[in-house]
């Protein structure tokens, strides 16, 4: 366990976070106990998960080289068309024209804009390797993001999307009882998951231990706690964004070092995952120098 260092924070702050028994805490369903949560569960998504689908996706999918085969809506026009031609011709990726009936069934009637393409399965970075990435000269100041149990993947999506626009180092999510890598989630970043390294692991709990003796400071989302203008997001973080329904886990939250919270104003007693993550990392992005 590594030794705290209490001037990371504010006078206000000096107690040892790690030490803190948050154990008694518990989620009140009725009153929103967390911010960083929607009020709707999603279910895992089953779909096939060797096609991405939509303009910039594809784009993206293709540009990363791992497209095997183009699906192009038979009576598609405009410039959109001949980019995706060219780029599949210099890509060596063959295109099939269909109906859009058939890309439809192929998307489970999601927006597909007119463009299916096949890919290789999705690769996870290891979490060796992500941690070796974040310690390499490339990264003075690493920031993690960590999903805890989120199963929407549009959520999944924009985070990562803003994760790429915030320059974080990667993401971890967990392996079961949580969304992956989907269609529908690559769809929603835009391509992003071309550029953020996403590690899926066994044991959330196990992986805070390792952040920790790497030397990370571990940051969880809730209403009560530090007001995030106020956090220290100096050196090695990682930040811990919770479900939609249940916000932290209570076991994890033993593990975490501080809660940031954003103050509300308002009668609505959570905020979509997505967008408190967008707020947090933009924060750190800002106080960084972005």
């Amino acid at each position: 366990m590594r030794k705290q260092d209490n001037k990371r924070f504010s006078n206000k702050n000096k107690n040892d976070f790690r030490k803190k028994d948050t154990s008694k805490k518990v989620f009140d369903k009725n009153k929103g106990n967390s911010n960083f949560r929607e009020k709707q569960e999603f279910d895992v998504e089953q779909i096939d998960n060797d096609i991405v689908y939509g303009v910039h996706a594809v784009i993206e999918a293709l540009k990363a080289d791992t497209g095997n085969k183009l699906y192009i809506q038979e009576d598609l026009k405009g410039k959109n068309l001949a980019e995706m031609k060219v780029l599949a011709a210099d890509k060596k990726v063959s295109i099939s024209f269909e109906k859009k009936q058939e890309l439809d069934k192929m998307t489970d009637n999601g927006v597909h804009q007119g463009f299916v393409l096949k890919v290789s399965a999705y690769a996870y970075t290891d979490f060796d390797e992500l941690l070796k990435l974040a310690n390499s000269n490339e990264q003075d100041n690493p920031f993690i993001i960590i999903l805890d149990g989120l199963t929407d993947p549009h959520n999944l999506g924009s985070i990562l999307r803003t994760a790429d626009a915030t320059g974080v180092t990667g993401l971890i999510i967990p392996k079961h009882r949580a969304v992956g890598i989907t269609p529908t989630a690559v769809k929603a970043s835009t391509g992003a998951v071309q550029h953020v390294p996403v590690s899926r692991v066994t044991n959330l709990s196990q992986t805070l231990d390792k952040l920790k003796d790497d030397g990370f400071w571990i940051f969880g989302t809730d209403m009560n706690g530090t007001k995030y203008t106020d956090w220290n997001t100096q050196g090695k973080i990682a930040l811990i964004i919770g479900s939609e329904g249940k916000g932290v886990s209570a076991n994890i939250k033993k593990q975490v070092d501080e809660m940031i919270t954003i103050p509300m104003t308002g009668h609505v007693q959570s905020l979509n995952a997505s967008v408190a993550g967008a707020i947090l990392m933009y924060e750190v992005a800002r106080k960084r120098g972005f």
